[in-house]
C-alpha cells in the first residue's frame, strides 16, 4: 500500500505560527540574499555606504546648490537631505527586492513547500542590514557638521519600526502582482522613482501648505522621512503626516500580506 503525503499551505489568517515554527529558515534566506547581493562584488557590502553617498553629492549640488532648496531648520543641506536619504534608500530597496524576490527564486517556488511570506521578508531584511550601516554614514556626516544627535533620538525605534511595516506591506503586495503579472517588472523602478520625488527627500515637509500635508501622510515614506529628521536632527514633529504615514503603513503591511495569502496557492503554476 503506497502512503502519500500531500504538503498544502495553511489558508487561514496569515499563519503566523507557521513562520514562527520555521523562523530559523528565515535567518537562513536572509543571509543568503545578502551574500548572492554582493557575490563577486569588488567592494562588497561597503556598497550601503557608497550608494547613498554618491547621491548625497548629487542631489546636493543640484537641489541645494543651483535650485536653492533650503531646510526647513538651520541645518546643512547635505545632512538633511541624508537623514532623508538613509529611509528612503531602505524603503526604495525594499520594495525593488522584495517585489521581485520571488519570481527572481522561482525554482524554489515549484519544487519546495515553506512559508512563502519568507521570500520578500528577507529581502527586506537583508535591505535593512544595509540601511544600519548607511546609518553610520549619517552619524559620520553629523560629527563632521559639529552636530550631536538630540534627544529626540530616543523615538527613533519607533519610526524605524513603521517604516519596516511599510517596506513590508509594499514588498508583500508586489512580489504576489510580480509573479501573476510580468508587467510590474517593469512598473515598479518606475513607481519608485515617482515616489521619491512625491516624498520630502530633497525638500521639507513644510514646502506643502500646512491643511494639505496630511495628504502627503497618505504616503507612508512622507511621515517617516520627516520623523527621522525630527528624531536626529531635533527639528519640530509634524504629527499630522507623522500619524498619517504611521496608519498608511499599518493599512499597506494588512492589505499585502492578507492578499500575498490569498493569493498564494497559485504560485508554483503561475511561476
Amino acid at each position: 500500500m503506497t502512503v502519500e503525503t500531500v504538503i498544502r499551505p495553511n489558508q487561514r489568517g496569515l499563519a503566523l505560527g507557521e513562520a514562527y515554527a520555521r523562523r530559523e529558515l528565515l535567518y537562513f534566506l536572509v543571509w543568503r540574499d545578502i551574500k548572492l547581493r554582493y557575490k563577486q562584488t569588488v567592494i562588497g557590502i561597503a556598497w550601503a555606504v557608497l550608494v547613498p553617498a554618491i547621491q548625497l553629492v548629487i542631489f546636493s549640488v543640484i537641489f541645494g546648490h543651483y535650485a536653492g532648496i533650503k531646510p526647513d531648520g538651520d541645518y546643512p543641506y547635505p545632512l538633511f537631505v541624508l537623514a532623508g536619504l538613509v529611509p528612503w534608500t531602505f524603503f526604495a530597496h525594499s520594495v525593488t527586492q522584495g517585489g521581485h524576490s520571488l519570481v527572481d527564486q522561482q525554482q524554489l517556488l515549484t519544487k519546495v513547500y515553506f512559508p512563502r511570506l519568507f521570500m520578500p521578508t528577507a529581502a527586506v531584511a537583508g535591505c535593512f542590514i544595509d540601511s544600519i550601516i548607511a546609518f553610520g554614514l549619517l552619524l559620520l556626516v553629523l560629527a563632521w557638521y559639529g552636530y550631536a544627535p538630540s534627544a529626540q533620538i530616543v523615538f527613533l525605534p519607533a519610526i524605524v519600526l513603521f517604516t519596516i511595516l511599510a517596506a513590508l506591506g509594499v514588498a508583500y503586495l508586489l512580489s504576489a502582482l510580480t509573479v501573476a503579472y510580468r508587467d510590474f517588472r517593469y512598473v515598479i523602478p518606475v513607481m519608485t522613482q515617482a515616489l521619491m520625488f512625491l516624498s520630502p527627500v530633497i525638500y521639507p515637509v513644510t514646502i506643502v501648505p500646512e491643511r494639505y500635508q496630511w495628504l502627503l501622510g497618505l504616503n507612508p515614506m512622507a511621515g517617516m522621512i520627516d520623523g527621522v529628521r525630527s528624531a536626529v536632527l531635533g527639528k519640530p514633529w509634524n504629527m499630522p503626516t507623522l500619524l498619517a504615514s504611521m496608519a498608511t503603513a499599518v493599512a499597506l503591511l494588512f492589505a499585502g500580506a492578507l492578499y500575498f495569502r490569498k493569493t498564494e496557492r497559485r504560485f508554483a503554476d503561475i511561476a
